[in-house]
C-alpha cells in the first residue's frame, strides 16, 4: 500500500513554488530566425543549390524549435492567430496521412499485410485515446 505524505509539498519552500517562470524566449529565438534567414541569405548570395538550402533551413528551424516558436507566437493574436495556425497544421496533417497510405500500399505489396494491420490498430487506439483525452479535458 503507498503512503501519501501529509503535505505533499513539503520539500519546496515557498520561493520555489511560486516562483515566476522565464518568459523571455524572444530574446532566444529572435537571433535564431535572424541566424536562419541569414543563413538563406547567404546560400542565395553564394550561388548554394536551393535544395541544400531548405534542407539546411528545415533542419536548422526543426533542431531550433524556430517554427514552433514562430507557429505558437502567431496563435497569441486574438480570433485571428488560432485560425492561422490550424490553417497552417491541417495541410501537415494531410500530407502525413498520404505518406502512412503509400507506405501500407507498398507494405501490403511486399508481404507484409499482418504487420500493417497491427500498426494501423495501434495508431487507431492512439488517435481514440488522444480523442478521449482532448473531450474529457473539455469537460473538466
Amino acid at each position: 500500500m503507498v503512503e501519501t505524505p501529509e503535505e505533499p509539498f513539503a520539500d519546496f519552500s515557498d520561493e520555489e513554488l511560486f516562483a515566476k517562470p522565464a518568459r523571455a524566449s524572444w530574446k532566444i529565438m529572435l537571433p535564431v530566425w535572424a541566424a536562419l534567414l541569414g543563413l538563406v541569405w547567404a546560400g542565395e548570395y553564394f550561388g548554394l543549390d536551393e535544395h541544400l538550402i531548405a534542407a539546411t533551413a528545415v533542419l536548422f528551424g526543426v533542431l531550433s524549435s524556430a517554427f514552433v516558436w514562430l507557429v505558437g507566437t502567431i496563435g497569441l493574436v486574438p480570433l485571428v492567430g488560432p485560425v492561422i495556425v490550424k490553417l497552417l497544421a491541417i495541410p501537415v496533417l494531410w500530407l502525413l496521412n498520404a505518406i502512412a497510405h503509400m507506405v501500407t500500399y507498398f507494405a501490403i505489396r511486399r508481404g507484409h499485410a499482418r504487420d500493417v494491420l497491427t500498426s494501423r490498430g495501434l495508431t487507431i487506439a492512439l488517435l481514440v485515446g488522444v480523442i478521449i483525452g482532448y473531450v474529457m479535458g473539455k469537460l473538466i
